[in-house]
């Protein structure tokens, strides 16, 4: 490198690359944690450096110059070598720490409950979730590894199923005892019913309007109800006893296995497109304590698929 060259002011270029990458000052000041006048302002002095415009201001985001589009080629490929130059410095510390991605449902309902099994096999490992419904991008994150809940085929990463989903209806023992028990689906025209209006659904994922209607049903005001933004939400609001919800199975699972749900129609399931997949970059070498979680969470799997055949 030639000394007598400047660089560009880093933090400045890292909010540069987040707002060129999400085409969005206010996206890449959410990112970022920081206030969407600060990216305004690293990026004018990104540019008082450059000595010229690198993005176009639109109406709700913006777009990169010519300059600024080769800017960013450079930008993105530099913090990720500099991320791997930081994963490289922390090889033993990896070793003894796992960052994992999920869903915001998924880990409250599905992962936190099972994990003080992880930390008695593997005390010596230190485990860092973040529940978000924001793709990780590996490239500028510290993250080890996604479990993401979509269609699959993510471009440039390794990605392998973890779970089939479908959907089922739930209500709590409260419920039964309150309302009278539920035989039939016609029993459903008058009850109080939970939407769930997550991010999350997919659009295989049937509402209760599509749910009656398969069955020949006509509700009136089939739109009424609570209604919730994350699928856990419309679990826990069944499990105080609030109504009949349309939720996730492998989501409810554990209460219905240990009776604080009942799904009183559970052959009548509805297969959903989407399922859950682990993802991580391809050619990622992972430590043990990577190694350790992919190996954990793969068999709470399996075990879980065999309590569901003893039960079916």
């Amino acid at each position: 490198m030639d000394a007598n060259e400047v660089m560009p002011p880093f933090l400045s270029l890292r909010v540069f690359e987040a707002a060129a990458r999400l085409g969005s000052f206010a996206r890449a000041a959410e990112e970022l944690g920081i206030t969407a006048g600060a990216v305004s302002q690293h990026i004018r002095t990104l540019e008082d450096f450059a000595g010229q415009p690198l993005f176009r201001r639109l109406g709700r985001g913006v777009e990169l110059t010519e300059p600024g589009k080769v800017a960013f080629a450079h930008a993105g490929a530099a913090l990720s070598e500099m991320l791997q130059a930081g994963r490289a410095m922390r090889i033993a510390l990896r070793g003894r720490r796992v960052s994992i991605s999920t869903p915001p449902s998924f880990a409250s309902k599905w992962l936190i409950p099972r994990l003080s099994g992880f930390q008695d096999a593997h005390p010596e490992v230190e485990v860092r979730l973040s529940a978000d419904m924001t793709l990780t991008d590996f490239a500028v994150s510290d993250i080890d590894l996604a479990v993401r809940y979509g269609p699959g085929g993510y471009e440039g990463l390794h990605y392998e199923r973890l779970m089939t989903e479908s959907v089922v209806v739930v209500c709590s023992p409260r419920f039964v005892e309150a309302n009278g028990s539920l035989s039939s689906p016609s029993d459903l025209l008058k009850a109080p019913l939970i939407h769930d209006d997550g991010p999350e659904r997919d659009p295989s994922c049937p509402s209760w309007s599509m749910w009656f209607a398969a069955r020949g049903l006509r509700r009136p005001e089939v739109e009424r109800g609570l209604r919730f933004n994350q699928s856990s939400l419309a679990i826990e609001a069944a499990l105080e006893g609030k109504g009949v919800a349309l939720a996730k199975r492998q989501l409810a699972l554990r209460d219905i296995n240990e009776g604080r749900l009942i799904a009183p129609f559970s052959e009548a399931e509805a297969p959903v497109s989407f399922a859950y997949w682990l993802v991580w970059p391809r050619g990622r070498r992972f430590e043990a304590a990577q190694t350790a979680f992919l190996n954990w969470i793969r068999e709470q799997v399996i075990e879980g698929d065999a309590r569901a055949d003893q039960t079916a």
